[in-house]
């Protein structure tokens, strides 16, 4: 398996095929970045729009089911997707997908979002065919390119994968009246999304930290690499995040959530976040990690106290963590295959700047009174706005060749 520092980076691979088609389809992450910020931009103001006015969306899921479904298996599915589509040929070896094969891939993501959006219309079971065909067929490629080049070491990531199914389809046995599973499903989406972030974060956060103090601050001790207490951290928060999934409002949940967040956060401490804060691609990668650990402190927290509304904890994990982690990928692995330079251009830090605010605004709203309704609208503007940019300013470079490393200006 190659170095964890080519998880992110994944330098250009030489094994890629020229394309007739498109550049869009010349690589998994430039359709599949491109399709998770579009439609993060979509979905958020039809929530918006439903919470403001009780017209729900044409789905069979209620309003709240759909907003957490559509964060978690369209939006943040895209993601991985693109991520996974990308790093995988540098693990295993094996061709990437492109072309048609990717098109069609993308094509079943866009059916099951449209599916699920108008599953009143087209029923439940036809929406949870349309949808569930994505993962499955995704699954199925990440499986035969893992098995094909005998990558063992990343089976997690197959794991990973098939959890996400999972909870995608107990939210649908839910539509279709079998079960009520929605809630179920769709906290094991976001615990499983939290648990990637707990993984890869632990071999990315430290690693682009390290390169960039040895060549930019060479008088700063770098992070340690991986060791007994990583491991240790990690189970404990993957305990956490377990008893979140499966115990919610109990006291074993609660010691465990906050045990979680003091684990995550003693990790992150051993990261050198604080030398790092001139270049913003680093630093935006401590912030994500940041929220991973407050969130799961405010879970555990709140549980003893109750001093903040129940969505306060869940929205520093899904729009802090979350949101953060995915545009910190997003941005810095698009910059790095497209051949532009590695580093935040004037755009990329406000990308930040907008999601962070996004991140903030929605952690207050609750508290913020009568002003609660426009606290969120302003939350969902800076959402929409940091993705809105994304598309703006990296749209180019993800749908034309790559260009020469190193040239043109940073985004």
């Amino acid at each position: 398996a190659p170095h964890s520092e080519t998880l992110l980076t994944m330098a250009a691979i030489p094994r890629y095929r020229p394309i007739a088609g498109p550049a869009l389809f010349s690589a998994g992450f430039r359709p599949f970045f491109l399709a998770a910020a579009l439609w993060a931009v979509v979905a958020v103001p039809i929530w918006l729009m439903a919470y403001a006015t009780g017209i729900a969306p044409p789905s069979v899921l209620p309003p709240i089911i759909w907003h957490a479904h559509e964060m978690i298996f369209g939006f943040a599915t895209a993601v991985v997707a693109g991520f996974l589509l990308t790093a995988i040929p540098n693990w295993t070896g094996e061709m990437p997908l492109q072309g048609w094969p990717l098109a069609m891939l993308v094509s079943l993501w866009l059916i099951g979002r449209i599916a699920v959006l108008l599953s009143a219309e087209i029923g439940s079971l036809v929406a949870a065919l349309a949808d569930l065909s994505f993962p499955a067929v995704f699954i199925a490629a990440v499986a035969r390119e893992i098995v094909a080049g005998r990558n063992w070491r990343n089976l997690p990531m197959l794991a990973a994968l098939s959890l996400l199914a999972i909870a995608n389809l107990l939210v649908h046995l839910d539509a279709l009246g079998l079960a009520g599973t929605a809630a179920l499903g769709n906290r094991i989406g976001i615990g499983t999304l939290l648990m990637l972030i707990a993984l890869m974060g632990g071999r990315l956060v430290p690693s682009f930290t390290r390169n960039w103090l040895v060549k930019n601050r060479p008088d700063v001790v770098p992070p340690a690499r991986a060791g007994t207490f990583d491991l240790v951290a990690l189970v404990v928060t993957g305990l956490g995040l377990a008893a979140w999934i499966f115990a919610p409002d109990t006291p074993i949940a609660s010691w465990a959530e906050l045990a979680a967040g003091i684990a995550a956060g003693l990790r992150l401490s051993h990261w050198r976040g604080a030398r790092v804060a001139r270049e913003p691609l680093v630093l935006i990668l401590h912030i994500g990690y940041g929220w991973l650990a407050f969130g799961l402190l405010c879970l555990g927290l709140n549980g003893f106290f109750q001093f903040l509304p129940q969505t306060t904890a869940l929205h520093a994990l899904t729009v802090g963590s979350i949101g953060t982690m995915t545009l910190a990928v997003m941005t810095r692995a698009s910059l790095s295959h497209t051949g532009l330079p590695s580093s935040a251009g004037p755009a990329t830090k406000v990308i930040y700047l907008l999601i962070t605010s996004a991140a903030v605004l929605r952690l207050v709203a609750p508290l913020t009174g009568a002003q609660t309704m426009l606290t969120l609208s302003l939350a969902g503007a800076a959402w929409c706005a940091s993705f809105g940019l994304f598309v703006l300013f990296y749209g180019g470079p993800l749908t034309h060749p790559r260009v020469n490393d190193g040239g043109g200006k940073a985004i």
